[in-house]
């Protein structure tokens, strides 16, 4: 059955992964709000901002994973728009300097509201989304995407929303980004489990093809924990956000993924882990933000 245009760009955007981009921008608007900073217009623009860079990543993974060979027909993961022939690598080189300047545009106005940080945290952004599959070392392809993630995905992502509004940016809010930073790595590492014999093949040295199936359960198992006992150490250190502490609740939610992360092999399996995986992210985040607010 043939695609319509629309939803072969949806494909390529691969919605299921922007629960990584939404959520720390959650987290960072609710610590805002809960310090009486939360700016309205800025947020929402951190959000779109956020989205873009995501899709923009995701874009030229399409498109640099294809030209180098990581994308075959053998692919176990979802369908990937330039591999499969629905797009051609020229018009997703397109999209993807299309998205990325959008994000431009949406940074020009946090740093007409923050100033020069967030040129920084902005630049940075873009040019390791970029530089996460292109280029002659990607991050992905040595061993770093994994911290990568963490990084971006956690700490700058709610940092950065929460300066944007608040215009300070208090260290409890940096230690409270590494959890969605680490739930984005048990993201990642379900991922590239899933695909190691293919990278492998390809020459894409993620940190499970270096250190095996094995290290990849570990690390997905700890990161998810880390997560959701985080707040409790906020509370302990802070004492700030003694609802927020609830997350450790989730913890029972997350066991099935852990489970399945743990035992299977099959690409459909460890798919379905994924989705978990992006559910208790965004449920993590609600949950830490209402109670961190009440």
């Amino acid at each position: 059955m043939a695609r319509s245009r629309l939803s072969v760009w949806v494909l390529a955007a691969r919605p299921k992964t922007l629960a990584a981009a939404v959520a720390p921008v959650i987290v960072g608007t609710a610590m805002a709000a809960a310090a009486d900073g939360m700016h309205v217009a800025a947020a929402g623009v951190a959000m779109i901002g956020a989205i873009l860079i995501q899709i923009g990543t995701n874009f030229c993974n399409d498109y640099c994973d294809y030209l180098k060979g990581a994308d075959t027909e053998d692919r176990v993961g979802p369908t990937r728009a330039v591999q499969a022939g629905l797009v051609t690598p020229d018009a997703m080189r397109a999209a993807t300097c299309l998205v990325f300047g959008l994000a431009v545009m949406a940074c020009i106005y946090l740093v007409y509201r923050a100033g020069w940080p967030m040129v920084i945290i902005g630049a940075l952004s873009i040019f390791c989304g970029i530089a996460y599959t292109a280029g002659p070392k990607p991050l992905a392809y040595v061993g770093l995407g994994d911290l990568f993630v963490l990084v971006f995905f956690g700490p700058v992502a709610v940092g950065g929303t929460y300066y944007v509004q608040a215009l300070s940016l208090p260290p409890e809010v940096i230690v409270a980004g590494f959890a969605p930073g680490l739930i984005s790595v048990g993201l990642l590492t379900v991922n590239n489990l899933r695909d190691v014999d293919q990278d492998r093949v390809a020459g894409k040295r993620t940190l499970v093809v270096r250190l095996g199936p094995a290290f990849a359960r570990t690390q997905y198992g700890v990161a998810i924990t880390l997560a959701c006992l985080l707040p409790l150490g906020l509370y302990l250190w802070t004492g700030r956000g003694p609802v927020a502490v609830a997350t450790v609740a989730l913890l029972g939610v997350a066991i099935p993924a852990i489970r399945t992360v743990r035992k299977e092999n099959a690409g459909s399996a460890l798919n379905g882990a994924l989705v978990q995986t992006a559910r208790l992210l965004i449920l993590y985040c609600v949950v830490f933000s209402v109670g961190w607010l009440i």
